[in-house]
């Protein structure tokens, strides 16, 4: 997968009008514990730095592009990317306009990159716990308009399996919600703590591929990074608690 300072690219057969990577925690202008490339300006870093940040990421796409950015509540809200002064109060957003940039911001939940294999279409979606269980996928996928078959999807930074402990009542969520044929794969997803009675680990990526199965989305890349080990490369929620933001995007060239 290649990596530079700032930036993973998704390792995918898409289109070459398709542009997709997520950002990473290095090179930019937030001092501690937003060091250094924050893109949130929701988490109390300085306003200043992350105008910086989001200044150096713009000036890092191709000419004329335009970041959309979201007001993410963990819901299954998707709108259209750009033409808005204020982020709109949504998970995922799509564009069929080159230029406009798809974005998403995590530090621990699953950002999901989507296109069309005609690249005509492209997506992006915030799927942290409670959006996939939700349907944040289902609704993205949904918007594109486009036959699942001819979507790909990419699956970028989130925390890993050995590290997501998550309580039984996450756990009875997503089987609530599990087709009869998916609920043994599911279940899973979930590996018992043995010191913690009730207690689960949970593969987010799993989780995603399940979903995006039963959507008849099989062609899924990615995954596989763990945002709460790399402290070198990502931020993290869980592990800091007050920390930035990377994003994740996804624009037609």
């Amino acid at each position: 997968m290649p990596v530079t300072q700032r930036f993973i690219e998704a390792d995918w057969p898409a289109p070459a009008n398709v542009l997709a990577l997520s950002t990473t925690r290095l090179g930019g202008r937030s001092e501690a514990p937003f060091d250094s490339f924050n893109l949130g300006c929701h988490v109390g870093d300085n306003g200043d730095a992350v105008a910086e940040n989001r200044r150096i990421l713009a000036a890092a796409l191709p000419g004329g592009a335009a970041l959309s950015w979201l007001s993410q509540v963990h819901g299954t809200a998707v709108v259209e990317a750009g033409g808005r002064a204020v982020a709109p109060l949504a998970d995922a957003q799509w564009s069929r306009t080159p230029g406009a940039v798809c974005t998403v911001m995590t530090a621990d939940c699953l950002p999901v990159l989507f296109c069309s294999t005609d690249g005509d279409v492209v997506a992006a979606a915030h799927a942290g716990w409670r959006g996939l269980q939700a349907g944040v996928l289902d609704t993205t996928v949904a918007s594109m308009q486009t036959p699942p078959e001819q979507l790909l999807a990419w699956l970028g930074p989130a925390i890993g399996p050995g590290a997501f402990e998550v309580g039984e009542e996450v756990r009875d969520a997503f089987l609530s919600v599990a087709a009869p044929a998916q609920a043994t794969a599911v279940a899973d997803c979930f590996a018992s703590v043995a010191s913690r009675p009730g207690h689960y680990l949970a593969d987010l990526y799993a989780l995603a591929r399940i979903r995006l199965q039963a959507l008849g989305v099989t062609r899924v890349f990615g995954g596989g990074w763990c945002t709460h080990s790399d402290s070198t490369r990502f931020f993290s929620y869980r592990r800091d608690g007050d920390t930035g933001r990377m994003a994740s995007l996804i624009l037609l060239r």
